[in-house]
């Protein structure tokens, strides 16, 4: 499960298979508009970036936790009075008022900002980006991105689709190894020596009957056979009927295989091995802790 959920982990940003690099660009006074994809060709990337987070947001609001001017004075100084509390510093708040207080103190410092301040914001459609509020003073920007050409990678550096870049499947070169329609689809000649035991017994059972069924259409030829003082009759008929039906349940079989392998079969067993999953872990009993 853990190796399954590898996958999902990198469009979640939580981990994954691909590498996740970090990239800044210089910032413009007055200009709002940011190319992306030129900053990406500028530096030697092909095949495009996709870009995950960009580091454009406002100080942390505990920075203006004590300022006077943001509008949500701690209203605590009778209190403080009323305790012969009001001659120590201003960190002697967090004697009397619960961590929650500060929570929602922080929250409202953020929401002043956002309602009545022009709020750090950006939009990020095509990889071109866009600034909220526009800079009035040029430094770095910085954002995470993933390479496209690596997220068309798996672990062992074979692109999706199966070989290298530029390969050669049944005459035709897929450059990309992209599949987009039956046409680039990597159909090649199997290799048996590449088989696994499973596959090289199938092969093997298949041959068998395919040789009984050619024996059959031979002795076919010869309703019987001459002996001294008698003739033999071939069984022409009852080889050619087993080859056919061993034949045809070898073909079923391999399309059973094919058919448990599809994305859908795999998605309901990985679906269904969740959930019994989710019922064994429910039975686990819940340690009870005493501080």
């Amino acid at each position: 499960m853990i190796e399954i959920s590898k996958n999902y982990g990198t469009e979640a940003g939580v981990g994954g298979t691909v590498r996740k690099y970090s990239g800044s660009l210089d910032t413009v006074p007055d200009q709002q508009n940011y190319d992306l994809n030129l900053w990406a060709t500028q530096q030697g990337i092909t095949g495009g970036i996709e870009i995950r987070k960009v580091f454009y947001e406002a100080p942390p609001a505990i920075l203006r936790y004590f300022d006077p001017y943001a509008g949500t004075g701690t209203g605590v100084q009778s209190l403080m009075d009323a305790f012969d509390f009001g001659s120590y510093s201003p960190g002697v708040n967090f004697l009397l008022m619960p961590t929650s207080f500060d929570i929602l103190k922080v929250q409202a410092i953020e929401f002043n900002d956002q309602v009545r301040r022009s709020a750090y914001s950006f939009e990020l459609v095509a990889n071109q980006l866009k600034l909220f509020p526009i800079p009035k003073n040029g430094g770095k920007l910085f954002f995470e991105y993933y390479k496209n050409s690596d997220k068309r990678y798996i672990d062992d550096g074979v692109m999706l689709g199966g070989g290298s870049a530029g390969s050669n499947y049944g005459g035709t070169t897929n450059t990309n190894n992209i599949i987009t329609n039956i046409s680039n689809v990597p159909y090649a000649n199997p290799v048996y020596s590449d088989f696994n035991a499973p596959s090289k017994a199938w092969v093997y059972n298949y041959a068998a009957a395919t040789a009984k069924e050619m024996l059959a259409y031979i002795r076919g030829k010869y309703t019987s056979i001459p002996v001294p003082g008698s003739e033999a009759t071939l069984n022409q008929s009852d080889l050619l009927a087993d080859a056919r039906t061993e034949k045809a349940g070898l073909i079923e079989s391999l399309r059973a295989n094919l058919a448990s392998t599809n994305m859908t079969s795999l998605l309901e067993a990985k679906a269904s091995e969740a959930k019994f999953l989710n019922d064994t872990l429910q039975g686990v009993p819940m340690l009870i802790y005493i501080g």
